[in-house]
């Protein structure tokens, strides 16, 4: 998750509609399971692994970005969150890749880099941007290298060896405005200057809360549509392991 877009919303962002509408999608695709361990990749702030904990969902999640700052690490960590800029192995059950692989050049390098380490089952759960068309101002400033339709999504998790269980789009009820939105931008003249998200009013961010909730429970079970995010569960197989194995002398 991005710390250029946190910083934009101007406050917490565990309370900001976006997130919270976000977060709780994630959780409905994870499912109701209890316990789980997180390792959440490219975590920023580590907004999302801070809902799951708090939602009962997982017990601990550790957050790695390569870009914390010392004083970032010492004053972040809690007794069930933790904050490190790499692990040598995956020892979560779940790791979440939450508005990620857009920011890299080879994302299914990354993706497969993590998923090497992980054990077989290991579930991932990725979000990126969806669709090409949508690209904006916004991209640019937040350094993205490409937006995704599920099918290019799909095509990018098989590479890195994982095997995609769930696919959605999300934020559909906002798709149409959105896109007018930006099909009507203007390109500027020098470097974007700033994220389109920003803060909203109690009442805007209630209200928006509110109809996310109603996407969440009626459209995103089904809308491989259209979307302003496009989401993926996947699950390390059982064959990678055994593709992994060497095969033994005649």
């Amino acid at each position: 998750m991005d710390l250029k877009e946190e910083k934009a919303i101007g406050g917490d962002p565990g309370a900001h509609w976006y997130y919270i509408a976000k977060g709780r999608a994630l959780h409905g695709l994870l499912g109701r399971k209890t316990g789980a361990a997180l390792l959440d990749v490219g975590a920023g702030s580590g907004v999302f692994s801070k809902m799951l904990v708090a939602d009962g969902f997982a017990d601990s999640a550790v957050c790695v970005d390569p870009n914390y700052e010392d004083e970032f690490l010492g004053r972040r960590a809690t007794d069930n969150i933790s904050y490190v800029r790499c692990v040598d192995k995956v020892e979560a059950d779940t790791v979440l890749m939450i508005d990620v692989i857009e920011h890299v050049d080879d994302d299914v390098a990354l993706m497969r880099d993590y998923a090497d380490k992980a054990a077989p089952g290991t579930r991932f759960l990725i979000s990126v941007p969806a669709f090409q068309f949508l690209w904006s101002s916004h991209d640019e400033f937040l350094e993205h290298r490409r937006r995704y339709t599920l099918e290019s999504l799909k095509r990018a998790v098989e590479a890195a060896g994982l095997a995609p269980v769930k696919m959605r789009y999300f934020f559909g009820l906002l798709f149409p405005a959105v896109a007018a939105m930006r099909l009507a931008e203007k390109k500027p003249d020098g470097p974007a200057q700033a994220s389109q998200l920003k803060p909203a009013p109690d009442w805007l961010n209630s209200a928006l809360i509110a109809v996310h909730d109603v996407e969440r429970l009626t459209l995103f079970p089904f809308n491989r549509l259209a979307g302003v995010s496009a989401f993926c569960l996947a699950e390390k197989p059982e064959a990678a392991a055994a593709l992994a194995q060497p095969k033994a002398a005649a």
